[in-house]
């Protein structure tokens, strides 16, 4: 991570929520309170040298004295998963950057809301907001078995009329053909899940109108090869620069072999921090954060991950 900005945080809650998951609490270490945070919103932990994971905030947010995030301990995991929930405990200091807002509830009269396994963290706080707002809502939420779900009882017992719990194990997957068959008038979807629901609920609301589906995924969208196999220059205008983007190289690891600071942190295309303001060319958008619209846009582009369908592009940095 590239110097950005960080707030030390002690942990000092941890409790199982659901088969494999555990919850943090998270306090800032000097006693004030927190940034604030909109529904949607997700913190980036330091975990160890060259070790941030991305996670959803579940809590309230009104609540400024303290964080929730939920993890799920990952079978193959990576470090993130495995850090925190195995070898951290109450009391352990951890660096935190954001949050920041990739998946951000936008005024509707009506939502419908799909959560898959720990997907459901950052529908929780999206829920909250709409109650709040006096919006019609539904939570369709499945999992492997309902051991697996976390927060299950606090939601239906909240809404019971509200909620349809899906548990694999039972019930088989979502019903996507009956759930998205027919749009519905007025109505936003907001899905966060495992890539292989995230992928059926696009193919199935395709007749939906445009800009209605809201996704948020936690690992990369497949990845297919670019467009443009051969190198492509990027025009840095603040840098008065022009570099020569090899197809080996992304455009982030050129800028920053040339010297040149922008922030990163991931560098697959899932937390949005190397965002950069796009002034010409076209991008080839292979992150896993911009919807449809705001790809068609060509204003921004993850510089991580994505690439030129044109022999240059021009780029704020």
């Amino acid at each position: 991570m590239h110097g950005e900005c960080t707030t030390p945080l002690t942990v000092t809650s941890l409790r199982s929520v659901a088969a494999g998951i555990t919850e943090l609490v998270l306090e800032n270490v000097e006693g004030g309170p927190l940034p604030s945070w909109q529904a949607g919103s997700h913190i980036d932990l330091q975990l160890g040298p060259d070790l941030v994971r991305q996670y959803s905030l579940c809590g309230s947010t009104d609540d400024r004295g303290r964080w929730r995030i939920a993890v799920l301990r990952e079978p193959q995991s990576r470090g993130g998963s495995a850090a925190l929930c195995e070898r951290v405990q109450v009391g352990d200091v951890l660096l935190a950057t954001g949050p920041r807002n990739h998946f951000e509830l936008q005024p509707s009269p009506r939502y419908l809301f799909i959560a898959g396994g720990i997907g459901i963290t950052p529908i929780i706080p999206m829920i909250a907001l709409a109650r709040a707002a006096g919006a019609d809502w539904r939570l369709v939420y499945g999992g492997r078995t309902e051991a697996s779900m976390a927060y299950r009882t606090e939601l239906r017992s909240a809404d019971p009329d509200r909620v349809l719990e899906w548990p694999q194990d039972r019930c088989g997957l979502i019903d996507l053909d009956g759930l998205l068959g027919r749009p519905e008038p007025d109505t936003l979807i907001y899905c966060c899940g495992p890539e292989p629901l995230i992928a059926a609920v696009e193919a199935k609301s395709r007749h939906w109108p445009p800009g209605t589906l809201h996704v948020e995924r936690f690992a990369p969208r497949p990845a297919t090869g670019p467009v443009l196999n051969g190198p492509f220059e990027i025009e840095l205008v603040d840098s008065d620069a022009v570099l020569m983007v090899p197809p080996d190289m992304s455009i982030l690891e050129v800028v920053d072999q040339a010297g040149i600071y922008v922030l990163s942190n991931c560098e697959e295309g899932t937390c949005g921090t190397c965002q950069t303001t796009v002034l010409g060319g076209l991008p080839d958008h292979r992150d896993s954060i911009l919807d449809e619209d705001e790809r068609a846009s060509n204003d921004t582009m993850m510089i991580c991950v994505s690439r030129s369908l044109t022999p240059r592009l021009v780029l704020d940095l």
